[in-house]
């Protein structure tokens, strides 16, 4: 049973980032363009330049696109990640010390599972495989590469 389970982790890590990559992609999109609700769900956005809420946008709907796609995942997960830890210190942590009371659920949320895809790669289904295949350099996506099977 372990061993079907080891098998399946790329194809596993590969539907997490996706998932995650999609959700934080929709936030951006929100904050940015009012999709979806909007930036406080009502449909508004956020003014372009506005410290720090329109470049926490722009992070999410960037990274959460290249998370999704699996394209630079290890890169584009490690900076959103840190988005999200800004956001939780600087904006919900001084309201109350636990994420339940001040708000924070979402920015823990995500960067935790962010920081989770900098250390395990991109997984299955990522962008990030098919260049590592024609590149001639030696990185951790090309190891990890040749240890998970890509899905036909």
């Amino acid at each position: 049973m372990t061993g079907r389970l080891n098998s399946a982790q790329p194809y596993a890590i590969g539907l997490f980032r996706i998932v995650v990559g999609l959700l934080f992609a929709c936030h951006g999109a929100a904050s940015l363009f009012g999709v979806l609700g909007g930036a406080g769900g009502d449909g508004s956005t956020i003014d372009a330049g506005t410290w720090p809420g329109w470049y926490a946008a722009v992070i999410q709907l960037v990274g959460g696109g290249l998370v999704l796609l699996g394209l630079g995942t290890r890169a584009a997960a490690f900076i959103a990640s840190g988005s999200m830890a800004y956001a939780y210190f600087k904006v919900h942590q001084p309201e109350a010390l636990w994420p339940m009371e001040n708000g924070g659920e979402a920015s823990a949320m995500f960067c935790w599972a962010l920081l989770l895809l900098v250390f395990t790669g991109s997984g299955a289904f990522g962008l990030d495989r098919l260049f590592a295949g024609r590149g001639a350099g030696s990185g951790e996506d090309d190891k990890a590469s040749e240890r998970a099977p890509v899905a036909a």
